[in-house]
């Protein structure tokens, strides 16, 4: 008998264990057909829901961003709910953010990478965890890129801007032969750079000068250092050109308007822009600051970087994928080059044409 009892309890033991057992599997194999029919089964919001793009940008206080980032917030009102961050300038930070977006479930991320280099590492996790990636105005290697299908990038070709600089000083000198001060006929310059190996600090060094030479003229570097984007760093670095070389600078060339606006700051400080006292400046990105500098006469030119359709393209290609759809003109609303790009043209800005940027 107690042989008998012993055996229908193990036997209801073994009946509950099995139940248990059961209620756990049940959502697992529900689940392992959506983990094999690719990003749309596990990514896309629910029926009816708008889906989340978790961004995050190098860092908040760069002015150019601030612009990309109000233009991400204004185009995903009635598309997407968007997360943004800051990763202050710190890659690991930024990697920090990545892995909660990843945790958080997140349809689609966008990322303005703090190091493009290191872009990798952030589509290897993305890719595992099947959340569609956009970078944007950091271009990733191009090695990345072809990393995964469900990468993309957003930005605008910096060489472009460095020729569009260019112009603008040629311009002004073909305008003012007096600007020519030794009457040397070469333009004597300082370069205020971005970030050393940056893209688009290199790129838009590189295709100003060159537009400068391929228009005829002489071109002479007086001196060139960085100023890292930063408008008080570009200040400095201007005043220790004035101090070292005032006599032999006839032009500015800034990477950004941010440094050419620290490079203002400086000149005024040595009596620039009064009583006929001028020097160029050129910058890039058209900001709002910049963009009263031209008006108040200080700033001789810019090259609008369009953020506000650098990030409305951003929120519209995550937004896409995050919708489980292929990013086309027809989903878009760009055109998309190569299968993963959407090229932002750029734009000469003098105070003659100033409200085209407003």
């Amino acid at each position: 008998m107690k042989k008998l009892l012993t055996l229908a309890v193990a036997g209801a033991l073994v009946a509950t264990v099995a139940g248990c057992g059961n209620k756990t599997e049940t959502p697992a194999a529900s689940t392992a057909p959506a983990a094999s029919t690719g990003a749309a089964a596990t990514t896309a919001p629910a029926a009816g829901k708008k889906p989340t793009i978790g961004v995050a940008i190098y860092k908040f206080d760069d002015t150019f961003m601030s612009g990309v980032r109000a233009a991400i917030s204004d185009a995903a009102k009635d598309k997407a709910t968007v997360d943004i961050v800051d990763s202050q300038n710190s890659q690991p930070t930024q990697n920090d953010k990545v892995d909660l977006f990843i945790t958080k479930k997140v349809n689609a991320l966008a990322i303005n990478a703090v190091d493009r280099t290191a872009a990798g590492v952030i589509i290897d996790k993305a890719k595992t965890a099947n959340i569609p990636v956009v970078f944007l105005n950091r271009e990733p290697l191009d090695t990345d890129m072809k990393k995964w299908d469900k990468v993309y990038y957003v930005g605008a070709k910096a060489e472009q801007s460095g020729t569009m600089e260019g112009q603008l000083l040629v311009d002004y000198f073909k305008a003012h032969p007096e600007a020519d001060k030794n009457k040397d006929g070469k333009i004597q310059y300082v370069m205020l750079k971005g970030e050393p190996g940056h893209q688009d600090a290199e790129l838009r060094t590189k295709f100003s000068i060159q537009a400068i030479t391929d228009s005829g003229m002489g071109v002479e570097k007086v001196a060139e250092d960085t100023a890292m984007w930063d408008r008080v760093k570009g200040q400095e670095k201007m005043a220790a050109f004035l101090a070292s070389s005032e006599s032999k600078i006839e032009a500015v060339l800034a990477n950004n308007d941010d440094m050419a606006l620290g490079a203002i700051e400086a000149l005024k400080a040595k009596g620039y822009f009064k009583d006929n006292k001028f020097l160029p400046v050129v910058g890039v990105d058209a900001t709002a600051p910049a963009l009263q500098a031209l008006s108040d006469g200080t700033l001789l030119g810019t090259v609008l970087n369009d953020a506000k359709n650098q990030g409305a393209a951003t929120t519209s290609v995550a937004t896409a994928l995050a919708n489980g759809l292929v990013p086309s003109k027809e989903t878009t609303g760009y055109d998309i080059t190569d299968g993963k790009y959407v090229w932002i043209s750029y734009k000469k800005i003098t105070k003659a044409n100033m409200n085209e940027a407003k």
